[in-house]
């Protein structure tokens, strides 16, 4: 399983990267913002789950999110974010995000959530 890490701190990044490799992926890849994650998902096909933050400079994470979808690129997005509203929840949900997680969050909380993408990709 390949991962896409989109997050504009790099801390974060490398944070998200090694609860990933806690879980046992290793395979990932990571972006900075929006349009660099855009740009990665639109030349490789290799890419089975995207962990996208949601404030970001250039391109906010729901932006990203609605054109990645625009662009029928069908993979599963997890929001990342400190906006956990109930609202924020929804409007995440609402653009073609498939789940959410709210920061601080731990190495176990994101292999739960991959989990549930195993499950569903049959793995």
């Amino acid at each position: 399983m390949q991962v896409l890490v989109v997050d504009d701190s790099q801390i974060m990044r490398r944070i998200v990267i090694g609860a990933l490799n806690k879980a046992g992926i290793s395979d990932t890849l990571d972006a900075p913002d929006g349009r660099e994650a855009i740009k990665i998902l639109s030349e490789k096909n290799t890419v089975n789950l995207v962990l996208m933050d949601w404030n970001m400079p250039n391109m906010t994470g729901i932006e990203a999110i609605r054109e990645i979808r625009a662009k029928n690129i069908k993979v599963p997005i997890i929001m990342v974010t400190t906006e956990g509203e109930k609202e924020k929840v929804i409007e995440a949900i609402k653009s073609g995000a498939n789940d959410y997680l709210v920061k601080p969050f731990s190495p176990k909380d994101i292999q739960l959530k991959l989990e549930k993408f195993l499950k569903s990709e049959g793995q």
